[in-house]
């Protein structure tokens, strides 16, 4: 018997479930389903708090209930399910499915429950259902990582365990009656740079592929040591930011750290791939990234608001980023062609505007300005969950013989 195999047999039950519902069959196939319908659901019910129809999270606050749900309970959704099928191809290891995959999903979906209606009122329980699952996600990527010996991709585990801090100190701070936004400067700061790492890696990945097949031309430079320049000047920048989000550094950081992403960016030749949105939609997502860090520096000169920064880099990078590998990673594991429909293109455009329109509204009419980035990000996940859910709900396309 080899390592690996001995490695696959201990432990916690592994491999594609061929029984049971094929939703649990693959990590991405619940997550991706789950974290969509929770940024539709979520959003529905901020928009109607805003309008005087109820109070999700109880006395946890509607403002701090909603800025909690779209970093620990949508986000970290599509972060579990991306990573729980990037793993297993970085490690060789089998995947987690069935009922193990079942017990995870539904440790999430009861966060999602306690926090939006905490039972019997009691706020702590609802704290204490969300916080669980985080800690145990990075647990479980640990063990995969370190018992396939890839150990350059514990940074994964290390933002996981950011996220998981910054989840308590977020907590922490709501439940002490202060500000939690310097945990979620802190959560978007990981999220941003694994962005910058992952997606820095896989983006010129799929552009060299997609272009290599459509003739000569100039392909994505390689990772080099610029890369490494601006994953530092990044993680530096947002350091910076999470303590001091107004201060002369983060307006003379943040300018440099946007054009370091921008530049690295056209280093990548992502215009090539304008017939293709499935693959521009990367790059899209990562101009808006380098957007975000330019509004950094705005912040740092009083120009834009801290929370006008944060929707910048929460909804247009992070989001769209998401969003965009949601539909790809959907379509690859389940035998479709990797090619955008109308529909897909759309809800791109969507998530792009919902993150135009929300620091937009702090200069024109805020609320209409709020209700309409709020209807775009609706109808962003809203037509994910139209052409994908069918997709993650049935087996595996199998090509024809």
């Amino acid at each position: 018997m080899t390592r690996t195999e001995r490695l696959r047999q201990g432990g916690i039950p592994r491999g594609l479930s061929r029984s049971g519902p094929v939703l649990f069959s693959y990590g991405f196939r619940p997550f991706f389903l789950g974290g969509a319908a929770w940024a539709l659901a979520a959003m529905v019910l901020w928009i109607m708090a805003l309008s005087g129809h109820g109070q999700p999270g109880g006395d946890y606050g509607a403002a701090n209930w909603h800025m909690h749900e779209m970093l620990f309970g949508f986000a970290s959704a599509v972060l579990t399910g991306f990573l729980m099928t990037a793993v297993p191809n970085w490690t060789g290891r089998m995947p987690l499915s069935g009922r193990p995959l079942m017990v995870l999903t539904a440790l999430w979906l009861l966060g999602r429950l306690a926090m939006t209606w905490p039972p019997g009122g009691a706020l702590w329980a609802g704290v204490l259902a969300d916080a669980v699952f985080l800690p145990v996600m990075a647990a479980i990527f640990a063990i995969e990582i370190i018992a396939g010996r890839k150990w350059r991709d514990l940074k994964v585990v290390a933002a996981v365990t950011v996220l998981a801090l910054a989840n308590l100190g977020f907590h922490a701070a709501v439940l002490r009656g202060g500000d939690p936004a310097r945990a979620a400067r802190a959560a978007i700061a990981a999220y941003v740079m694994l962005i910058v790492i992952i997606g820095g890696r896989i983006t010129p990945s799929f552009t060299r592929n997609w272009l290599a097949r459509r003739g000569p031309g100039p392909l994505p430079v390689p990772y080099n040591g610029f890369d490494t320049l601006v994953a530092c000047s990044s993680g530096l920048t947002l350091a910076v930011w999470i303590l001091a989000p107004e201060s002369r550094a983060v307006a003379l950081l943040g300018p440099v750290a946007a054009g370091l992403n921008l530049a690295r960016m056209l280093r990548w030749h992502g215009w090539r791939t304008w017939p293709e949105p499935l693959v521009l939609a990367l790059h899209g997502g990562y101009a808006m990234l380098a957007l975000g860090f330019a509004a950094i520096g705005l912040s740092g000169l009083g120009l834009i608001s801290t929370a006008g920064t944060l929707h910048v880099l929460a909804v247009g990078a992070i989001a769209g980023e998401m969003l965009a590998v949601m539909g790809r990673a959907t379509r690859g594991h389940t035998g479709r062609a990797l090619t955008a429909s109308p529909l897909t293109s759309l809800s791109y455009v969507a998530i792009w505007a919902a993150a135009l329109l929300r620091p937009a509204a702090e200069l024109g009419d805020y609320t209409l300005l709020i209700h309409l980035a709020g209807g775009f990000w609706m109808l962003a996940f809203g037509l994910y969950l139209l052409e994908y859910a069918p997709m993650l709900l049935r087996a595996r396309k199998e090509p024809r013989a």
